[in-house]
C-alpha cells in the first residue's frame, strides 16, 4: 500500500509539473507574441523617422531637383511642366465664363458669372454628367461628341443672367486630368490615357482640337481659351481670392504642386517672355525620388506590386491612394508572424488596398475610451472580430506613424518650393506667402493636416512662419479653369475694362 502510494504521488507531481510547463509556455507564447509585435513596431518607428534635420534634406533635395526641371526636359525626376498661363486672375474679370472638369469617369460642365472686384464670382451653375463606359474604349469622336452634346444641352438652360453680349463667342477653360504635352496654353497632346480610358486614336493628338471639332459638330460656337491641369486651376483660384497666392498643392487621392516662378528662372523655355515676366509652373511632384526618403521595406513591396514601379515614389508615401494601403500591409505582417489576430491570418487582411484612407482616418481619429471605432473598422473591412484593447491602441500607433511621416514629408516638399522662391527668409518689407490648398486627405484627415502645418512652422521657425498661410482652396478644377479663360480671354484687349 505505501508502495503504491508513493506512485501516485510521483504521478501527481509530474502532472503538476506538466500543469506548469503548460501554463508557462503559454505566458512564453504570449510573451513571444507582443515581443515579435514590438520589435516589428520598433523597426517601423525607426524607419519611418523624420527628425527637422532629415526634413531639411529632403526639402533641399526637392529644390536642386526643381531647378534641374527647369533647365531641361528631362533632367529631373520632376516634369516642371510649362502651364503657358502667364496671367493669373486678378479679381477685375468680368462677364460669363465656362469650364469642363474632365478628370475620370465623370465630368463636370460649369459657368460662372463674374462681377470684377465688387461682384466677384456672383453667380455659378454646374452639372456632372457619368462617362457610359463603352465610351472610355470606344473612338475618339464618339467620346469628345458625348462630352460635346452634353455641354451644349448645358449652354440652352443659360438664364437671362449668363447672356453672352451680342457678336461675343463663349469661352471655356478645359481642365484635362491626363498626362498631357502642353503645347502652348490652349493645346496639348494626350501622352497616354489613364484611370481606365482606353481611346487610342486619341493618344498624340490635341485634346483642344478634338473637343473643338466636336463642338462645331453640334453647332455649339464656343471656345477653348486655356487648358489646365487640376493642380494649375488651383492656383488660378487661390490667386482669385487672396492675390499673395504663390503656391498650389493638391493632396488627395493623388498629389501635385504648382507655383509662380519667374520666367527668366526657367533656361529650358525658350519662347519669347510674357509681359507679366511669370510662368506657371506644374510641377508633378509625386514623382520626386531621393535616397533621403525614408522608405520601408513595406513601401518597396506597394511600389514592387504597382502598376508603375519605381515612379511616383513621393506620391506612394503621402497621398490618400496609398496611406491605408501601407497600414494593411505592416498589420498583414503583424498577422503573419506574431499570430496579432489569432493563429490564422484573416483573409480580408490579404486583400491590397481593402483598407482605404478614410478608414485609417476614421480609426486614428477614434477617441472613445475603448476605441470602439477602431475595434468596428477592424470588424466590418478585415472581418477582424474580438480585438484587445491593447490591439486597438497598436493598430492607432500605427496608423500614426504612417500619417505622420506623410504629413511630415509634404510638409518637407512645401518648404522646398519655398525655398526655391526666396520664401524660406524674412524679406524687407514682410512679404506674406499663401499656399491653396486642395484634395481631401488635407481636407478630411485633421491629424494629418494639423502635423503638416505645425512641420512647415517648425522648419520655416517662428518668424517666417507668421508670413506663410496655407487656405483650403474653392473648387480649383471647375471655377479656376473658368478663371484662367478669363484672365485670358479673347476680348481683354480690346475691352480693357472687361
Amino acid at each position: 500500500m505505501g508502495r503504491l502510494t508513493r506512485v501516485y504521488a510521483a504521478l501527481a507531481v509530474v502532472a503538476a509539473a506538466a500543469a506548469v510547463a503548460v501554463v508557462v509556455a503559454r505566458r512564453r507564447g504570449k510573451g513571444t507574441k507582443w515581443g515579435k509585435v514590438r520589435e516589428i513596431l520598433t523597426e517601423i518607428e525607426k524607419k519611418c523617422a523624420t527628425p527637422v534635420a532629415r526634413l531639411r534634406q529632403v526639402a533641399d533635395a526637392m529644390a536642386v531637383e526643381m531647378h534641374a526641371g527647369l533647365a531641361s526636359d528631362g533632367g529631373s525626376k520632376l516634369k516642371m511642366l510649362l502651364s503657358y498661363v502667364d496671367n493669373l486672375p486678378t479679381g477685375d474679370e468680368n462677364g460669363v465664363f465656362y469650364a469642363l472638369d474632365l478628370g475620370g469617369t465623370n465630368f463636370r460642365v460649369l459657368r460662372v458669372l463674374l462681377g470684377g472686384k465688387e461682384g466677384r464670382v456672383t453667380k455659378q451653375e454646374y452639372q456632372e454628367v457619368s462617362i457610359p463606359p463603352h465610351l472610355m474604349l470606344g473612338g475618339s469622336n464618339e467620346l469628345f461628341d458625348f462630352i460635346a452634346a452634353a455641354l451644349a444641352r448645358f449652354v440652352e438652360t443659360e438664364g437671362d443672367e449668363f447672356r453672352i453680349p451680342e457678336g461675343r463667342q463663349r469661352e471655356l477653360g478645359f481642365t484635362f486630368s491626363f498626362p498631357v504635352k502642353q503645347l502652348s496654353l490652349a493645346s496639348g497632346t494626350l501622352i497616354k490615357w489613364t484611370k481606365g480610358f482606353c481611346i487610342e486614336d486619341t493618344v498624340g493628338q490635341d485634346v483642344v482640337v478634338e473637343l473643338t471639332k466636336a463642338m462645331e459638330r453640334q453647332g455649339l460656337n464656343m471656345r477653348v481659351t486655356a487648358l489646365v491641369n487640376d493642380t494649375v486651376g488651383t492656383l488660378a483660384g487661390g490667386r482669385y481670392d487672396d492675390n499673395d497666392v504663390l503656391v498650389a498643392v493638391i493632396l488627395g487621392t493623388g498629389t501635385n504642386a504648382a507655383y509662380v516662378e519667374r520666367a527668366n528662372a526657367i533656361p529650358k523655355w525658350h519662347g519669347l517672355l510674357s509681359k507679366s515676366g511669370d510662368m506657371v509652373i506644374n510641377m508633378e511632384w509625386g514623382n520626386f525620388k531621393s535616397s533621403l526618403l525614408p522608405i520601408t521595406e513595406y513601401d518597396e513591396a506597394l511600389d514592387f506590386e504597382s502598376l508603375n514601379p519605381g515612379e511616383q515614389i513621393y506620391e506612394k508615401l503621402i497621398s490618400g491612394m496609398y496611406l491605408g494601403e501601407i497600414v494593411r500591409r505592416i498589420l498583414l505582417r503583424m498577422a503573419q508572424e506574431s499570430s496579432l489576430f489569432g493563429e490564422v491570418v484573416p483573409q480580408k487582411l490579404e486583400i491590397p488596398f481593402i483598407l482605404r484612407t478614410p478608414h485609417m482616418s476614421a480609426m486614428h481619429h477614434d477617441s472613445s475610451p475603448d476605441l470602439k471605432i477602431v475595434a468596428n473598422k477592424l470588424k466590418d473591412i478585415l472581418g477582424i472580430h474580438s480585438t484587445s484593447l491593447k490591439t486597438r491602441r497598436l493598430v492607432v500607433n500605427i496608423c500614426d506613424i504612417v500619417a505622420k511621416r506623410g504629413a511630415q514629408l509634404a510638409a518637407a516638399g512645401i518648404y522646398g518650393i519655398l525655398k526655391k522662391l526666396g520664401r524660406d527668409t524674412l524679406s524687407s518689407p514682410k512679404q506674406r506667402t499663401v499656399v491653396a490648398m486642395d484634395g481631401g486627405l488635407y481636407e478630411h484627415y485633421s491629424i494629418f493636416s494639423e502635423c503638416l502645418n505645425n512641420t512647415l512652422n517648425d522648419l520655416l521657425g517662428e518668424e517666417v512662419a507668421s508670413t506663410v498661410v496655407i487656405k483650403l482652396a474653392n473648387d480649383g478644377s471647375g471655377v479656376g479653369a473658368a478663371l484662367l479663360a478669363a484672365s485670358h480671354s479673347q476680348y481683354l484687349e480690346r475691352c480693357p475694362e472687361s
